[in-house]
């Protein structure tokens, strides 16, 4: 009798135990999952967030952690491929058992992975690299947004900024070079809803296809046009392959690009041919002490290197530490939706998210920056 009553008794806990416990959570720790490119022609931008989470995470963990639990970092190279994304993102879930994922790459790679594997498994990814409208409005028709907490501001929202830039100088012959995939004809619908407001349309388009420099097609058609500006939505490689044969045939028309570019990146891969080029941005100047939200980034480095994407891979970070904060102590990914979408104008410190029932577009600050001499970002 007294054997049966322990295998009861420890059956109990065992049943309790599973009740509650999810994936990935543990006593002593939290495991998150992240997929990026760390390697290939946009390794650079992976690696650079992948080290600001790090070395937060550390500084979380000297703490003490988040109740008790400290946080763990599994990040999976995708080399901006879509298919090693939602494979990257298979085996966080399945083999892995993260308890959630964090700072993704790309708008294609998101919205694969969000539809066919993130999704459906219910987990929430807080934080990507993408300004896409599909993984922005949780809806029935689009159900498995509701997992995506988007902490950047979208690319219409950028290119309203870049379009009304321009007509205020009073260009109207405006031209668009797009990357071939989700990211680039996210931007592209952008600015040509945004040149539609003012009665106007793209002058020329032109594309490149991701991971490829081979942008002579779309010299030859946006040349054609003799632009006065030209919105760039494409990453920093080919940005720079076409700014160089644009001046190479004696073209030089306003040029502006979107934020995923990487202006820092950009400015070395050009030098002198830089200056004077446009970026959007959609995190504070990570460079100025003034903001809050900046000077504790800043003090995460020991090389005193700074960079937006560090900056934006800062913030992923930061919210979702605020999330799981938020969601006590008997941690679920269910308990971290609802605290998440309790972040309705909460500040970051100079930065601020707004979530909701539904609404997952945590931001929609942008300003814009130009490219100086010696590849100085200036406001």
């Amino acid at each position: 009798m007294r054997v049966l009553k322990r295998l009861a008794t420890i059956g109990a806990i065992a049943f309790s135990t599973l009740c509650w416990a999810e994936p990935g959570v543990t006593d002593s720790t939290i495991t998150l999952g992240m997929s990026g490119p760390f390697s290939g022609p946009n390794g650079a931008y992976g690696v650079d967030m992948r080290q600001t989470i790090n070395a937060y995470f550390d500084q979380i963990n000297k703490g003490g952690g988040i109740n008790g639990r400290k946080l763990e970092l599994i990040a999976l190279d995708d080399g901006y491929e879509t298919d090693r994304t939602v494979a990257n993102t298979k085996t966080l879930i399945k083999d892995k058992n993260v308890f959630a994922l964090l700072a993704y790459y790309g708008s294609s790679p998101t919205t694969e992975a969000m539809n066919t594997v993130f999704g459906p498994a219910k987990v929430p990814l807080v934080g990507t690299i993408s300004g896409a409208a599909t993984l922005r409005e949780a809806t029935s028709a689009n159900a498995n947004a509701r997992y995506m907490f988007n902490v950047r501001a979208s690319y219409a929202d950028e290119a309203e900024l870049i379009v009304s830039q321009m007509l205020s100088l009073g260009l109207k012959n405006i031209a668009v070079l797009y990357q071939n995939d989700g990211f680039g004809k996210s931007g592209l619908d952008g600015v040509t809803a945004a040149l539609k407001k003012a009665k106007l349309a793209p002058s020329a388009v032109g594309t490149v296809e991701r991971n490829s420099l081979d942008v002579a097609k779309a010299v030859e058609t946006i040349s054609k046009a003799a632009p006065q500006a030209v919105v760039m939505v494409t990453l920093y490689k080919p940005t720079a392959a076409f700014v160089k044969a644009m001046k190479k045939i004696g073209q030089n028309p306003m040029l502006m690009t979107l934020s995923p570019v990487g202006a820092e990146l950009l400015s070395q891969e050009l030098g002198p041919d830089a200056r004077g080029i446009g970026v959007s941005q959609v995190v504070p100047y990570p460079w100025n002490n003034v903001v809050p939200v900046v000077r504790e980034y800043q003090k995460l480095s020991d090389k005193g290197v700074f960079s937006y994407y560090g900056m934006e891979g800062f913030l992923m970070a930061k919210t979702m530490v605020e999330g799981i904060k938020r969601a006590g102590k008997d941690l679920t990914r269910e308990k971290l939706i609802t605290s998440l979408e309790s972040m309705n104008g909460t500040d970051l410190g100079g930065y601020r998210i707004n979530y909701g029932a539904g609404v997952r577009t945590g931001s929609r600050f942008v300003e814009l920056t130009v490219i100086g001499q010696g590849g100085k970002i200036m406001k």
